[in-house]
């Protein structure tokens, strides 16, 4: 999941849907300049997923997958709570979804820095 920002909202609904099971592994890209937003977070997006990267990112997708079906979820809404009209497609075009997946898998390994990481090593300093 990418997103420019997250919020306690979006963080509380999928934390949720986690502890229901409904959700095997969540890893979220958020951008550089959210990080004073993602520290006080932190606790929370800690518990709720299980990895955290910070990017020049400014997409907001949604891919989920099982072994039988891949759907992207390409919007304009950030992971937080607003009242304006918002737009956005749900795909199932397993070849979109591949794409997607390998461009934000790129972004992971090469573009970004992983903040479960930079946080540990912050608070084993101290």
């Amino acid at each position: 999941m990418t997103s420019f920002s997250i919020s306690e909202e979006f963080l509380r609904r999928i934390f949720f849907i986690g502890k229901e099971g409904l959700v095997r592994s969540l890893d979220i890209v958020l951008d550089f300049k959210a990080t004073n937003k993602t520290l006080i977070l932190w606790p929370f997006i800690a518990q709720t997923v299980d990895n955290c990267y910070l990017a020049d990112n400014h997409s907001k997708i949604l891919l989920v997958s099982n072994d039988t079906w891949k759907v992207a979820v390409v919007m304009s809404q950030n992971l937080t709570r607003g009242n304006r009209y918002e737009s956005g497609f749900i795909i199932v075009d397993h070849c979109i979804f591949d794409s997607l997946d390998k461009q934000l898998k790129y972004v992971i390994s090469n573009q970004s820095v992983p903040f479960h990481e930079v946080f540990a090593r912050t608070i084993d300093r101290n």
